[in-house]
């Protein structure tokens, strides 16, 4: 099988300390700057602001406003990396599940610094542990993305891990699996618009990672009987 997992939300958690790293941004950039802590709250609130989800509107290539783009928010983006944690153990489930010869898969959007996704995977140790990188949204739609998957592993089943379900809608075939990782800063969105949830066929919902491996034995056995 191909696994394919996001990595914000879904393998790291990265969204606990991203006040923390704008912190430690304006520490370093900005000593003089008077109220950094007030600073921080505020630019953490327009970080947020961007994760509020597009439902079934990722068709697209988009690219980040300019602000977003800035050598300050590279850094931000540095110190945001040296602060992320794995979420359940993430590294020990990609090793376990390449060990039993599945295809992993790094399937996860853009930030907005151009190669920082890339960059941060390096910054948690687990470039490595995948086969292949896929990164889309600026110069690849999601659509555009799973078809150069298909292309390179082929019509093998595709079981697709991410904690923004959004994403879902409207992509994939009929041998996708949706797996919801329930994280619970991102899962806010869809508490207040679970009715789009029907518009995912073949959608499991999981609240722990390793919930993934039971995943993929109740879809063998669905798919051979």
């Amino acid at each position: 099988m191909i696994i394919a997992f996001d990595f914000d939300g879904t393998l790291a958690d990265s969204y606990y300390c991203i006040e923390e790293a704008f912190r430690r941004t304006l520490e370093k950039r900005y000593r003089w700057l008077p109220g950094k802590a007030l600073w921080a709250k505020l630019l953490t609130k327009l970080v947020l602001f961007t994760e509020r989800p597009a439902f079934g509107k990722h068709n697209k290539n988009s690219k980040p406003p300019f602000f977003l783009r800035t050598k300050f928010f590279e850094a931000w983006f540095e110190e945001r990396a040296k602060l992320t944690r794995p979420i359940d153990n993430s590294p020990e489930l990609l090793r376990k599940l390449k060990e039993a010869g599945h295809t992993v898969i790094s399937f996860s959007a853009e930030d907005s610094i151009e190669g920082m996704k890339v960059r941060r995977l390096k910054e948690m140790g687990i470039y490595d542990l995948f086969d292949d990188v896929i990164v889309f949204g600026r110069y690849m739609t999601i659509a555009e993305a799973f078809q150069l998957v298909r292309e390179k592993y082929g019509n093998d089943t595709f079981i697709w891990v991410d904690d923004k379900p959004w994403r879902f809608i409207g992509h994939g075939d009929g041998n996708t699996e949706y797996v919801w990782y329930y994280f619970p800063l991102t899962a806010r969105f869809v508490e207040k618009k679970r009715e789009m949830l029907a518009l995912i066929p073949h959608l499991h919902v999981i609240r722990d990672l390793w919930s993934v491996l039971d995943v993929i034995e109740r879809v063998k056995r669905e798919r051979s009987s």
